[in-house]
């Protein structure tokens, strides 16, 4: 069963070019080399919710498990930590369109 991980956060407040920098040149390059193939990002401009949000999808629970306690996750997500606040992360069985 495939599953995805839906990551949340909001970026620092006067970090976000940095932010943005780390995103493209290293996070999503990282994440993809572990193996998650990113199914979809959204940005919240307009009220309570998370400002960021992130799915990614791997073929099982199993695999998924391996990689969040890796060596090379941890690095990933504390570089990430410089950069954002209020970061969550879950998995979920993968369905076709949005998953919060």
């Amino acid at each position: 069963m495939a599953v995805k991980l839906i990551m949340t956060w909001d970026i620092t407040p006067d970090r976000e070019q940095e932010y943005f920098e780390f995103v493209i040149r290293e996070f999503i390059p990282g994440v993809q080399r572990l193996g998650f193939e990113l199914s979809d990002a959204w940005a919240t401009v307009y009220g309570g919710q998370p400002q960021i949000m992130v799915g990614a999808v791997l073929p099982s629970y199993n695999r998924a498990q391996q990689i969040l306690i890796s060596d090379e996750w941890h690095s990933l997500e504390n570089q990430l930590l410089d950069y954002v606040q209020n970061f969550t992360q879950k998995i979920v069985e993968a369905r076709g369109g949005f998953q919060f």
